[in-house]
């Protein structure tokens, strides 16, 4: 009975070992996504143009839902008219899983670095290697051209109900050019602005200590 065991056993190990090397390997995660986005739909909400059917991240980043589990992500027109000029931007490696609220990428601008921070949860499958080599692709067409990666995000539809969409972006916008206002003018009264339209790319010739201060509540750092 012993000997009946042991071989047994012996033949259990050897199918085992074999179906775990022949088996083939699991095919990688694919997107289908095309790497080059079409244009948004633009409307004018509140004297701010707002991209249709984009949700929008607190840290003003964006994602737009291009199939079920793909998601176009890049920083939106407030951060853009705020940074201005961007130097240089790094992104998370392809295939890393990035949390939602977790650092996506990171600006460079002018001596100053602030992280974007991911407005959904997935695995990163494409990085837009044009806005890498052009960073000003990023500042001046931020909905389109400009746009940072694509997230594999299996959750989407669940991540995007924490998110600002619909009704509810233009008051948001609104509400973060005021408030960009009110900071600038009671720290420095000379750089008050009136009208309804972004400070632009005033972020690189502010004082240190303001800067950062507009990095932690406008991106979240």
């Amino acid at each position: 009975m012993s000997i009946l065991f042991v071989l047994l056993t012996f033949l259990i190990i050897i199918t085992a070992n074999y179906f775990y090397f022949h088996m083939p390997a699991q095919a990688p995660l694919e997107t289908t996504v095309t790497l080059r986005p079409r244009a948004p739909v633009m409307t004018k909400e509140a004297g701010l143009a707002i991209p249709q059917g984009y949700s929008f991240h607190p840290g003003h980043t964006w994602v737009l839902e291009e199939t079920r589990d793909d998601a176009r992500i890049g920083l939106d027109k407030f951060a853009a008219d705020l940074v201005g000029t961007i130097d240089r931007i790094e992104v998370a490696d392809r295939s890393r899983w990035i949390r939602q609220g977790q650092r996506l990428a990171t600006i460079h601008s002018c001596g100053t670095s602030f992280d974007l921070l991911s407005p959904v949860e997935g695995v990163v499958m494409a990085v837009n290697d044009d806005a890498v080599k052009n960073p000003a692709l990023a500042a001046t067409d931020p909905y389109k051209d400009g746009w940072i990666a694509v997230l594999k995000s299996p959750d989407l539809r669940t991540s995007r109900k924490n998110l600002l969409q619909g009704s509810m972006v233009a008051p948001w916008m609104h509400y973060s050019v005021s408030r960009l206002k009110e900071v600038i003018a009671s720290a420095n009264p000379t750089l008050a602005q009136d009208g309804g339209t972004p400070l632009s790319a005033i972020l690189p010739h502010l004082e240190p200590a303001l800067r950062q201060k507009l990095i932690k509540e406008f991106f979240l750092n």
